[in-house]
C-alpha cells in the first residue's frame, strides 16, 4: 500500500525561536523591517524544505504568520475592524492591530478552540467594507515553487471565520456573508490565476455545535466558492464532525479531512458519507501531543479506508496542524532515561505520517520499533507510585469542599486582612529583566552559586515589594523573579514531570511556551514556594500573596500522557498543591492564589461533554484549596474566556475572590457574573498588559465605573489583567500608580454612600 500524504500546517516560531527575537528586536527598534523579513522568509524556506524532504505530497503554504493567522485571514480578505481605518495594512498598521497602538486598544485576543493559542477576534460591523489583498499568499505560493515546492495554500474558511468573530454594534454576523463570500470568491480566483490547484480550506467549526442558521450557511458559502475552478480540501480538526458530519461531504468540495485522534469512530460514517472523486484525508498523527504514534492502530484504519474507496482517495496527515507541538526532538538529550523515544515532535510526526502512508512493508524496522515503545509505556504506566494511587483512591466529599460558605468566610476576611474598599493588587509577576534573566543563565549553568543566586533574588523581591508600597498596593506579591514560566516553575519541581531543552509553541505573537511532560504519577517531593512567599511576607506589614498554578493549568499547559485519565493527573496535581497550600498556611500566609487561567481552554468542543470535564475541573480546584481555615482567602485568576459557558463552574470553584482578562472586551465580561448574580468578590482587569501603553486614572476609572455597573462595591477589586513579567518597570510603575489613583477617587467617592 503507497498513500499520499499532507500537512496542514507548522510550527511558525523556529526551532530556536528565531521568529520570537527577531520580532521583539523589531518592536523594540533594535532592527528593522528588513531584518524581520529576512528572519521570517528564511523560517519558511526551512520549513518547506523540512515538509519536502520528510516526502509530504501536499505541502502547505500560507500557514506562516508574523502573529495571527486569523488577522492575517482579515487582512487578505480586506475585513480589518472598522476602527483601525481603512487605509492599506502596513507593518506597523498589522502590529497595531495585533498588540498596540498609542490611539485605542488593540483587537481582542481569545483562545483557538481547546488550545492554549490565542488568535486575535474578528470585530463585525454593518458597514464593514471587504477588499481582497492576495498579495501575502501569493508571494508565499511563488516563493515556495522557487523552492521546489508546488503547496496547498491554506485558508480559514468564511463560516469558522464568522463564527470566530463578535459583532460591535448588534449586526447579525450573518448578514455580512454575502460580501465576505464575494471577497473569498475573488481571493481564490486569484490562486487559480497563480496556478493553484487544491486549496485547504479549514472549518473547525464544524466539530462544534452549530447554530442551525450557519449550518444552513455553509450550503449557499461552498456553492459560491466552487464556482472557481480549484479543488478544495474541507479540513476539520478537534473533534469528530458528529451531526455535521453529511453535511460537510454534501458540499461541493474535492475532498474531506477528518481528525481520527480525537474521533476514530467517524472513519465508518465517512466512508458512507464520502461522494464519487471526493478524497479522504485521515489524520492519524496527533498534531495537539508529543507521544510516538501507534504505527499498527494507525495503518489499521488506514488500510481499511483505502480497501473501501481505493488507495487514490485516501491521504494520510497529521490530525490537525502541527502549531501545537515543538518543531524537533532530535538534541533532546537531558530527558530522563528511556523517555526520548516516547517523543514525537513536529518533523517526527511528518515521519510517522509517511511510514503509515507507506505501510508496514515499507518501513519494517520503524513500525517494530514503535511496537517495542509502546510496550515500554504500557509498563511503565502499571509501575506507579503506591501512595499517590491510595491518596487518590481515598478522597471523600469533605477533601473537596470549604468547611464554611463564602458569606461566612467574607466576614473572618475582612477582620484578618482590614482591606480598604476596592483594595488593589496585581496578578503576580513584575518585570523579569534583562539582568534577572541572565542571573538565572548563569545559576543554570553553574557558573554562579545558589546561595548567590537566592541572595540576588532576595534583593528583586525586596525592591519589588518596596515599590508596590509606595505605589499604595493593598495586597502585594513577591515579583516571582525565581520563576521562568508559570507552570514549567511547579514542573520541575513535582515528581513525574519532564522538561525539554528547546520544546517550545507559539501561545501568541511572540510568546512561547516549553510545556512541561507528564510521564509518570505526580506528587511533592517537598515545598515549593513556601521559602519565597514566607521571607517575603516578613518584608511588609501588608498581606503577601502566596502564588501557585492550578491543576487544570498545570494539565492543560503540559503534554499529558495519552494512555493515561486527564482526571486522575488532575487529581494528583492538585494534592500536590493542596500540601503547598497548607504550607503557606502554616507560614503565615493569608491570601493564597491558585491561578486558573486555562479553565475554559480545556471545555470539550461539544456541549454534550461539558459537564463531566466541568465537574471534575471544579473539584480538582478545590480539592487544592478547601484544606485552608475561613479566615485564608482564596484567588484565582483566568485568562480571555467566554464566561458564560462555564459560569456554573466558575461559582463551583468557590474561590473568595477571581480576577479575569477584561480590559480588551471594556468589562463586556462582567455581564455574566452580573445575570447570574455573582456573590464573592471579582477584580477584572483595568487595564491590558499586553500592550506598552500606559493607561490615565480617568481612563482606569471609567472601566471601574463600568464594572460597577455590574458588581457591588463591597466585590469589586482592583487589578491589572494579567501578569507583568512581559513589561518594563517605568511603564508598569506608572500604570499602577494611576490604577491606585482611580482606586483611591472611588473609595472617597464610595465612602460616604456606603456609610
Amino acid at each position: 500500500m503507497s498513500l499520499k500524504t499532507a500537512n496542514l500546517g507548522y510550527p511558525r516560531i523556529g526551532a530556536r525561536r528565531e521568529l520570537k527575537f527577531a520580532l521583539e528586536s523589531y518592536w523594540q527598534g533594535k532592527s528593522g523591517e528588513d531584518a524581520l523579513l529576512a528572519t521570517a522568509h528564511a523560517l519558511k524556506r526551512d520549513r518547506w524544505l523540512a515538509q519536502k524532504q520528510a516526502g509530504i505530497h501536499f505541502i502547505p503554504s500560507n500557514d506562516f504568520s508574523l502573529y495571527d493567522h486569523v488577522l492575517d485571514m482579515l487582512v487578505s480578505l480586506g475585513a480589518t475592524p472598522e476602527r483601525f481605518g481603512n487605509d492599506e495594512v502596513t507593518l506597523q498598521r498589522y502590529f497595531e492591530m495585533a498588540r498596540n497602538s498609542q490611539h485605542q486598544s488593540p483587537m481582542e485576543m481569545t483562545k483557538w478552540f481547546d488550545t492554549n493559542y490565542h488568535y486575535l477576534v474578528p470585530e463585525w460591523s454593518r458597514n464593514l467594507s471587504f477588499k481582497t489583498n492576495p498579495g501575502k499568499i501569493l508571494d508565499e505560493i511563488k516563493n515556495a515553487e522557487d523552492l521546489g515546492v508546488h503547496s496547498r495554500p491554506v485558508l480559514l474558511g468564511p463560516i469558522s471565520l464568522l463564527l470566530l468573530g463578535k459583532s460591535v454594534d448588534g449586526t447579525d454576523p450573518l448578514n455580512l456573508l454575502p460580501a465576505l463570500l464575494e471577497s473569498y470568491h475573488a481571493l481564490l480566483h486569484s490562486l487559480y490565476k497563480a496556478g493553484v490547484e487544491w486549496v485547504q480550506i479549514d472549518e473547525p467549526h464544524l466539530a462544534t455545535d452549530l447554530p442551525v442558521p450557519y449550518r444552513r450557511a455553509y450550503g449557499m458559502a461552498y456553492e459560491r466558492l466552487a464556482k472557481v475552478p480549484l479543488k478544495i480540501m474541507l479540513t476539520t480538526y478537534f473533534e469528530g464532525l458528529g451531526e455535521n458530519l453529511d453535511l460537510a461531504f454534501s458540499l461541493p468540495v474535492s475532498g474531506v479531512h477528518l481528525d481520527l485522534v480525537r474521533a476514530p469512530q467517524q472513519l465508518d460514517a465517512a466512508l458512507q458519507a464520502l461522494r464519487p472523486q471526493q478524497i479522504l484525508g485521515l489524520g492519524c498523527v496527533d498534531g495537539r501531543n508529543i507521544w510516538a504514534c501507534d504505527l499498527d492502530k494507525a495503518h489499521a484504519l488506514a488500510e481499511r479506508a483505502a480497501r473501501a474507496v481505493g488507495e487514490d482517495r485516501v491521504v494520510i496527515a497529521p490530525s490537525c496542524s502541527l502549531l501545537h507541538v515543538p518543531v524537533d526532538v532530535r538534541g533532546e538529550d537531558s530527558l530522563p532515561e528511556g523517555l526520548k523515544p516516547w517523543l514525537s515532535f513536529a518533523l517526527q510526526k511528518l515521519e510517522e505520517v509517511r511510514w503509515i502512508a507507506g505501510g508496514p512493508k515499507s518501513f519494517p524496522a520503524a513500525f517494530a520499533d514503535r511496537h517495542r515503545i509502546l510496550q515500554e509505556r504500557g509498563r511503565a504506566a502499571s509501575a506507579c507510585v503506591p501512595a499517590v494511587r491510595e491518596a487518590a483512591a481515598s478522597l471523600q466529599r469533605k477533601d473537596f469542599r470549604r468547611s464554611a460558605p463564602y458569606p461566612e468566610r467574607r466576614e473572618k476576611q475582612r477582620a484578618t486582612l482590614r482591606l480598604p474598599l476596592f483594595p488593589t493588587t496585581t496578578i503576580g509577576s513584575f518585570p523579569q529583566t534583562t539582568e534577572i534573566r541572565k542571573a538565572r543563565a548563569k545559576w543554570r549553568k553553574g557558573e554562579m552559586a545558589t546561595a548567590e543566586y537566592h541572595a540576588y533574588l532576595e534583593q528583586e523581591m525586596a525592591a519589588c515589594i518596596r515599590v508596590q508600597e509606595e505605589i499604595g498596593l493593598d495586597v502585594l506579591v513577591h515579583g516571582e523573579f525565581e520563576r521562568n514560566d508559570m507552570v514549567e516553575y511547579f514542573g520541575e519541581q513535582l515528581a513525574g514531570f519532564a522538561f525539554t531543552a528547546n520544546g517550545w509553541v507559539q501561545s501568541y505573537g511572540s510568546r512561547c511556551v516549553k510545556p512541561p511532560i507528564i510521564y509518570g504519577d505526580v506528587f511533592r517531593p517537598a515545598p515549593m514556594t513556601v521559602c519565597w512567599s514566607s521571607k517575603a511576607q516578613s518584608m511588609t506589614q501588608k498581606p503577601m500573596k502566596g502564588m501557585l498554578t492550578g491543576p487544570v493549568t498545570i494539565l492543560q499547559w503540559s503534554f499529558v500522557r495519552d494512555d493515561l485519565s486527564r482526571k486522575d493527573v488532575a487529581f494528583q496535581i492538585a494534592l500536590a498543591l493542596r500540601e503547598e497550600v497548607r504550607d503557606l498556611e502554616a507560614a503565615g500566609i493569608r491570601v493564597i492564589q491558585v491561578d486558573e487561567p486555562a479553565l475554559r481552554e480545556g471545555l470539550p468542543l461539544r456541549k454534550a461533554a461539558w459537564s463531566e470535564y466541568l465537574e471534575w475541573a471544579a473539584a480538582a480546584f478545590r480539592l487544592a484549596t478547601s484544606l485552608v481555615s475561613d479566615a485564608t482567602q482564596i484567588h484565582t485568576h483566568m485568562c480571555y474566556s467566554e464566561f458564560n459557558d462555564i459560569f456554573p463552574a466558575i461559582a463551583a470553584l468557590d474561590a473568595d475572590v477571581i480576577s479575569i482578562e477584561s480590559a480588551r472586551s471594556r468589562m463586556e465580561l462582567l455581564q455574566a457574573f452580573r445575570e447570574a448574580g455573582y456573590p464573592n468578590e471579582i477584580g477584572p482587569g483595568v487595564y491590558d498588559i499586553h500592550a506598552t501603553r500606559i493607561p490615565g486614572k480617568d481612563e482606569i476609572e471609567q472601566l471601574l465605573r463600568r464594572a460597577l455597573e455590574a458588581v457591588r462595591p463591597e466585590q469589586l477589586w482592583v487589578n491589572p489583567d494579567c501578569g507583568l513579567k512581559t513589561r518594563n518597570w517605568p511603564e508598569t510603575v506608572a500604570s499602577l500608580k494611576n490604577m491606585c489613583a482611580a482606586a483611591q477617587a472611588l473609595r472617597q467617592e464610595y465612602a460616604s454612600v456606603l456609610d
